[in-house]
């Protein structure tokens, strides 16, 4: 498997570190518009060919892969070009910035029968594969809803808002962990910095089955904070991805209905030990390059595959209409 990379801007130095380790020299080439980045690539690798265009990338038949770090505005156009071109796929969150542009691009996956993945790194995590299978054992009772705030002074973009930017992580993380799409999104945000793109962001995700999945994104917060709290009917978890040492900590707090005067149910609040499970400490995007290349290997579907990114794609699309609508809430449509 030979790969190319596409962008080595502020995420590509990452997967660049990560395709380096896992293909060696099979990492051919790498393509960016900044000749400062090629040159400081190609300093780094220097048997990895640096390229001005993606043309060159996605003529060479020596490319089996390409991975696909560039600005958002870009994904969609260029996923479907390597399509084309017969290539595998990773292309960074979001998909596309249109519902439409991202099930297009799932389907002409699935008629090349190639592999189209999205780097919803979250869903690799081993902390939040772990709190998947708390839910999906029974550990934590019924789930009600979660919460996630993504929060930070900085990295602070212009051609998209922070919802689109920094939002993708959290809906995909919901996503996952109910193993469902939402229904319907309410959103409202403000636009402080920009005129025309929202600094922060809080959106409200509804489920089936009543659950809740309430989102806040901003790059104006004095704090950097990456949390998700889930809370179930017997147990609560918590992930904390800037914890060195328990990013997950289950919580045995609840409250229990007891029977009261008059036939009346009281409820009994629950305080009891905080367990922290022991994780895999290995590096999320490094899982998921191996799931990656395992499935341009053997053609398995991905984890997180393009309807997944489709899914989340409608889910923001669905959170921009009603930012744009003052909060209205907004079902979620998606074809396939």
């Amino acid at each position: 498997m030979k790969a190319a990379l596409l962008g080595y801007g502020y995420w590509g130095p990452n997967l660049a570190r990560n395709l380096h380790q896992r293909l060696g020299t099979d990492w051919v080439a790498c393509v960016d518009l900044d000749s400062s980045r090629r040159d400081a690539m190609a300093q780094r690798y220097p048997w990895v060919r640096p390229l001005e265009s993606v043309e060159q990338a996605l003529s060479d038949p020596a490319v089996d892969a390409v991975v696909v770090a560039t600005p958002a505005r870009t994904h969609a156009r260029l996923a479907a070009d390597a399509l084309a071109a017969g290539k595998h796929v990773l292309v960074e969150k979001p998909l596309a910035l249109s519902t439409a542009d991202a099930v297009a691009l799932t389907r002409q996956a699935e008629r090349a029968g190639l592999v189209l993945m999205v780097g919803h790194t979250f869903e690799y995590n081993p902390a939040v594969t772990k709190m998947r299978a708390l839910l999906d054992s029974g550990e934590l009772g019924d789930l009600w809803y979660l919460h996630a705030q993504r929060v930070n002074l900085g990295r602070i973009q212009n051609d998209i808002n922070a919802l689109w930017s920094i939002g993708p992580h959290d809906v995909s993380i919901a996503n996952y962990l109910i193993g469902a799409a939402p229904r319907w999104v309410s959103a409202r945000g403000a636009r402080y910095l920009h005129t025309e793109l929202e600094d922060v962001v809080f959106a409200t995700l509804g489920y089936d089955g009543g659950v809740l999945a309430h989102l806040h994104a901003s790059w104006l917060d004095p704090s950097k904070v990456r949390r998700t709290t889930v809370v179930g009917s017997r147990r609560m978890v918590v992930f904390d991805d800037l914890d060195s040492e328990a990013k997950l900590r289950v919580y045995d707090k609840g409250a229990d209905p007891v029977q009261g005067g008059y036939g009346e149910y009281q409820f009994r609040l629950r305080a009891g030990d905080i367990h922290v499970p022991r994780t895999d400490l290995t590096e999320p995007l490094a899982l998921e390059l191996d799931h990656f290349l395992e499935c341009c290997d053997t053609g398995a579907r991905p984890r997180s595959d393009g309807w997944s990114g489709a899914r989340v794609v409608a889910a923001l699309e669905a959170a921009q209409q009603s930012l744009d609508k003052g909060g209205q809430q907004v079902e979620v449509v998606i074809d396939g």
